[in-house]
């Protein structure tokens, strides 16, 4: 059976092999008007017929069919078939790189246009993020973070670079803490939450399955669950007994660019803050200690022995100028 097909979207990807058709069709006989006219309405139709079956679809003959790719500038069938796929190649490479990279950003453009593209968008983001936050439910959970027994945190993917960040911040500040971004360990750590305890899922779009499934995990075991997503109306926020919404323009950037991560981490560099406060002794001497702990592996400031230098250069100067007074 041969294939049948119908006009879409993806029809106009062949725009080069449509240029030319459109260019030569004054000049073609009736014949080949007929070939032309199935290939206006279905230019990607030869990339799955033969010869044959296209000569079979538009009631001519494969030789009719040679004529006419030759009268369009090809040597014969097959370039006429390659050259239909580069024209679908290129025109799915720029769809490609607009569903991963996004539209306000083209291939061509100048490192400029793209560094004001993202100043503008990380900006907005962040300030909408912290016009939308709702600071008493912020302190809130940090409240409840300070008080926990245990907080897990989960993420996969990116998400899973906050989550660890955030945990260890928190661990440092003396808050018994894990991240998981593998799902078999987060639901095994989940199973075992309580009541004093806190858990924190982390999805930009609040849909990743793995995430979801160990924030309620957690929740089923009776810890107290937060969402820091940009969706509101997602899974993982329905999921969550409290949510934190952020603001990411994605008109601009995919959901996992790195303005969905910015915002992401001033959520999390809040809270972070507002536990540090929560716990303000045990938060100062844990600092301290951990400090102390790695000072050997950090090298001084080197202010003093970069002077030395300076004044042994001054010296020769000073020496010459005056023998030149002598």
């Amino acid at each position: 059976m041969m294939p049948t097909f119908t006009r879409s979207a993806a029809a106009g990807s062949a725009v080069g092999v449509v240029n030319r058709i459109q260019a030569k069709l004054p000049e073609m006989p009736a014949a080949m008007a007929k070939i032309a006219a199935f290939l206006l309405e279905q230019p990607q139709a030869p990339l799955e017929l033969s010869i044959m079956e296209l000569a079979e679809q538009t009631g001519t003959s494969a030789a009719t069919v040679t004529r006419f790719c030759r009268l369009i500038g090809y040597a014969g069938y097959v370039p006429f078939r390659v050259g239909i796929a580069a024209d679908v190649g290129r025109s799915d490479a720029r769809e490609s790189w607009k569903a991963d990279i996004g539209r306000a950003f083209g291939p061509d453009d100048s490192p400029r246009d793209v560094l004001s593209t993202l100043m503008n968008a990380h900006t907005r983001s962040l300030q909408e993020t912290a016009s939308l936050m709702d600071l008493v439910l912020m302190k809130k959970i940090a409240r409840r973070i300070a008080l926990s027994t245990h907080v897990d945190i989960y993420g996969i993917g990116g998400s899973a670079v906050m989550a660890k960040e955030m945990q260890s911040r928190l661990y440092r500040v003396g808050i018994n803490t894990h991240h998981w971004s593998e799902v078999h360990a987060g639901l095994t750590s989940a199973a075992i939450q309580d009541q004093s305890c806190v858990a924190v899922g982390i999805s930009n779009t609040g849909r990743t399955e793995e995430t979801i499934q160990m924030l309620r995990q957690a929740g089923a075991a009776g810890a107290l669950t937060v969402a820091l997503s940009n969706n509101p109306d997602s899974p993982l926020a329905e999921a969550a007994d409290l949510q934190i919404i952020t603001s990411v323009h994605e008109q601009f950037l995919q959901p996992d660019d790195l303005s969905a991560k910015h915002v992401q981490l001033l959520v999390l560099d809040l809270l972070y803050l507002l536990v540090a406060q929560e716990n303000f002794g045990q938060s100062t001497t844990k600092l301290a200690a951990s400090a102390i702990a790695v000072s050997a592996h950090r090298r001084p400031h080197r202010a003093a022995s970069k002077a030395a230098p300076m004044e042994q250069l001054a010296r020769p100067a000073a020496e010459r100028r005056r023998r030149n007074r002598v």
